[in-house]
């Protein structure tokens, strides 16, 4: 197995975030985590970087490797996970490039990350063409393109992904959305959370449902968008 999670609970101080949810993700798929806000959607990825801690008994297992044994830096230098949070959080002070530079601090392969950074700038045209303005004049969705593009220099093989189509227009989302399945057909695995579950289910190729902390539904994304419940809670039908 590429990736699984059994039993993971988080609780943030009194209150139980999620409650002993299990899911897997195989390589070089695209899965995606659909629920309502407050649903620990964001929490599960949280707890995947490692920036939460897990209850004992929770197993989270990426290539055969124990993540609950490892900090946060060593999850992405180590085992080539990265993060696109929620909100983007980039340095605003700072370019486009001064952040995408940022992003290969613990990386040594020069040229590789040279290559990477091209790469970027290829997928991403747009963050090109302002590779020298602050990524806080950045509109929202160029904003979302830096934040996947650092994801990517920093690491490579599996990418979580937070609600990437907030507080994006529909051109632009189509445009962060077909970067992602190019870096998808490049062989990077994608997990992803979000709030839009139409969206999500039509970008990914399987699906689970997590509600008030409890998973509740997993199928294929055509099996979740033909299940009455999902489309009537989430689907507005």
């Amino acid at each position: 197995m590429y990736f699984s999670v059994e039993n993971l609970s988080v609780s943030y101080g009194n209150i139980r975030a999620l409650h002993d949810i299990s899911f897997n993700v195989n390589e070089g798929e695209i899965v995606c985590i659909i629920g309502a806000n407050g649903a620990g959607k964001s929490t599960t990825l949280r707890a995947i970087s490692r920036l939460v801690p897990a209850h004992e008994g929770s197993k989270m297992v990426f290539q055969g490797k124990d993540l609950l044994k490892l900090p946060p830096d060593k999850v992405v230098t180590e085992l080539g996970i990265s993060h696109v949070p929620e909100g983007r959080r980039l340095f605003g002070n700072l370019t486009v490039k001064e952040n995408l530079t940022l992003a290969s601090f613990a990386r040594t392969d020069d040229d590789a990350i040279q290559r990477d950074l091209d790469r970027v700038f290829t997928i991403f045209p747009r963050l090109k063409e302002r590779m020298n303005q602050k990524s806080g004049t950045l509109s929202g969705g160029e904003q979302q393109m830096l934040a996947v593009g650092r994801a990517l220099i920093s690491a490579r093989k599996f990418m979580l992904l937070d609600e990437p189509s907030m507080g994006l227009a529909p051109l632009l989302m189509a445009d962060v959305f077909d970067a992602l399945q190019e870096i998808n057909d490049e062989g990077t695995t994608i997990l992803l959370v979000e709030q839009n579950a139409r969206l999500a289910l039509q970008f990914a190729q399987r699906g689970y449902v997590l509600e008030n902390g409890n998973m509740v539904l997993e199928g294929s994304s055509k099996e979740l968008l033909d299940n009455p419940e999902v489309k009537k809670a989430y689907l507005g039908g």
